[in-house]
């Protein structure tokens, strides 16, 4: 295996999620499983990219990875050659990834074609944990995450990520085993915050009315947390159209 060499992945893309990768051009991008990839071109964009951009819900991508052994190396990013198993053997020259390998992404092109012109090249440059840029993000991360337990950070940063159906489950996890009532009304305002970005309103006010009844019993009438609860409330009743109930929490709020 060469120091330096490129593979292939071909997959389709929701439009929504196309549409972030546009706008984090120039940052970083993990993907969160096994990364199957190819040192064959034409079996990734062929039997991958482009039947999705027949999809009327995808995008057909291509992305083009540049990778470094010796980043990956450092950065503890296994890789492996598993050709001989792959449903193509050794004509794909499969290279599978482990989990949160990371890159940068360089450029987003369209890949011109007389069939469709929801196609993509995104070529990605695989990173090190020595990458300035990822430094800071975990950093702002870790400084948003301050006082709080592990099994509480965790959570926290799946719901920073997008995955508020994990941070659920975890936090449901967490509030069954909570042994204090600090625990669990913060477990409680944790899981009405998911319920909010996941659109379930009236969950979402559930956890945060019960939150704030622990809060009212252990803390004191001016603490920043009620502020905060009163405030989350709010913004609930705000999305659901109850405008009136939005503007009392807001009030309580102040």
């Amino acid at each position: 295996m060469p120091t330096n060499f490129q593979v292939f992945r071909g997959q389709g893309l929701s439009m929504e999620d196309f549409e972030k990768m546009k706008k984090t051009k120039g940052g970083l991008m993990s993907f969160n499983n096994f990364l199957s990839t190819s040192r064959n071109r034409e079996i990734s964009f062929k039997n991958f990219a482009r039947p999705a951009a027949f999809n009327s819900n995808s995008v057909g991508i291509l992305f083009i990875m540049n990778i470094d052994t010796a980043i990956c190396t450092n950065s503890s990013t296994p890789f492996a050659e598993v050709s001989k198993v792959g449903y193509y053997k050794d004509k794909e020259e499969e290279i599978l990834f482990s989990t949160h390998a990371i890159f940068r992404i360089d450029r987003i092109e369209r890949i011109p074609d007389n069939h469709s012109d929801r196609l993509y090249a995104v070529t990605l440059t695989i990173v090190g944990n020595d990458n300035h840029e990822l430094n800071t993000l975990t950093a702002h991360i870790r400084k948003d995450l301050g006082g709080r337990t592990g099994w509480s950070q965790l959570g926290l940063i799946l719901i920073k990520v997008g995955e508020p159906a994990k941070a659920e489950q975890l936090y449901q996890i967490l509030l069954a085993k909570a042994s204090s009532d600090q625990d669990r009304a913060e477990y409680n305002h944790q899981l009405g915050w998911v319920y909010k970005d996941m659109g379930e309103y009236s969950k979402a006010l559930l956890y945060y009315e019960k939150s704030l009844d622990i809060y009212k019993k252990i803390l004191s009438p001016n603490d920043l947390s009620l502020a905060s609860s009163y405030n989350n409330i709010g913004a609930v009743y705000y999305n659901m159209g109850e405008y009136s109930k939005a503007l009392l929490s807001y009030e309580r709020s102040l």
